[in-house]
């Protein structure tokens, strides 16, 4: 008898539990969705640094629709001091010939005190490529003179388009995480170039390495044809990815490898480290392109997009992330 109610009542903390977890991902903390353009809400791609005594977030936002119906793009930016309440300060726009069709999935780095992005052109097919910019306070930003500053060679796995930059630094250089398409313009996958640490991030100092092939791919049933969206950061010499698999609302989910070098690199786990919402649940298409961030007091965060109608709107959201000795894990 008192062995039943044991089980009983472990199996009803087990459903407690369980039902808090689930009542946490359909009502996080944080939802951001930007309504400058779409009053429904509407950010995607989120990147997070502390700069300045405050956090900013760069994130993707639709301007407009031309006359095809087609989203062409800029970066907003947002501030908070909590991570949880997002103001959106500022927007970046194109005004360069090379971003008339858009830009957008911005990646940061801080540098010398000032904000280094890394984000793509849009719009262009098979040549959009990796630009850079420069800013004293997070808002205004300068173009680097040498933009695109990468996009990999055509080969027999990449068409040469690149989008989706990630810029760390390891083992005194900057690495570029990119992803890529295959020549069929079908599969998308992950490349690396790299720039010794004196770089001023300039198109001349970009090297593509480990070029015989992609650096991580779809394998995986849940990855679908598409590995992409890159977020790296090192613990104790080793570096870990987050990534997005599969394209968006497929659904997109969110996986993680491991590296020694940043070059070659090994899945943690088979399945999703994130996976997308339970039906009903605010990120039931998708949780998606991660960005894996430690805050001012070294607590870890990864950032994402997710929503629930297919892509008719999109909200940034994120969790809070541990570490043990086999890895990254998810906390409530």
């Amino acid at each position: 008898m008192n062995n039943f109610r044991s089980l009983f009542i472990a199996v009803t903390l087990i459903g407690i539990l369980s039902t808090l977890a689930i009542a946490q991902s359909s009502s996080p903390k944080m939802r951001f969705g930007d309504t400058t353009h779409r009053k429904s809400g509407y950010a995607k791609d989120p990147h997070v640094v502390w700069f300045k005594s405050r956090y900013l977030m760069y994130y993707s936002v639709p301007l407009y629709k031309d006359s095809t119906g087609a989203d062409h793009w800029g970066i907003g930016i947002a501030e908070s001091q909590d991570l949880t309440n997002w103001q959106k300060v500022g927007e970046i726009t194109p005004e360069t010939d090379y971003e008339k069709k858009g830009l957008c999935a911005p990646g940061a780095l801080i540098r010398d005190g000032k904000v280094n992005l890394f984000y793509q052109t849009y719009g262009n097919g098979r040549n959009d490529a990796i630009c850079h910019a420069v800013s004293t306070d997070g808002i205004h930003f300068d173009r680097n003179p040498t933009n695109p500053i990468f996009h990999p060679a055509i080969s027999d796995w990449s068409c040469g388009r690149a989008i989706d930059a990630d810029v760390v630094r390891f083992n005194n250089h900057y690495f570029l995480y990119f992803a890529t398409r295959d020549t069929s313009y079908k599969i998308q996958q992950l490349g690396v170039a790299v720039a010794p640490a004196n770089t001023n991030f300039n198109r001349e100092d970009w090297k593509q390495v480990a070029n015989d092939g992609p650096i991580l791919k779809p394998e995986l049933p849940w990855e679908g044809e598409c590995i992409e969206a890159a977020s790296v950061i090192e613990r104790t010499g080793t570096l870990y990815m987050f990534y997005a698999g599969a394209y968006n609302n497929w659904p997109q989910q969110i996986g993680v490898a491991r590296s020694q070098d940043g070059l070659h690199w090994k899945r943690v786990q088979t399945q999703p480290f994130l996976t997308n919402g339970a039906p009903g649940t605010w990120n039931s298409s998708e949780s998606g392109h991660p960005h894996i961030f430690t805050d001012k007091n070294g607590k870890t965060y990864l950032f994402y997009q997710g929503n629930n109608d297919k892509g008719k709107s999109w909200f940034l959201s994120n969790v809070p992330v541990g570490w043990t000795n086999a890895g990254p894990v998810l906390q409530p």
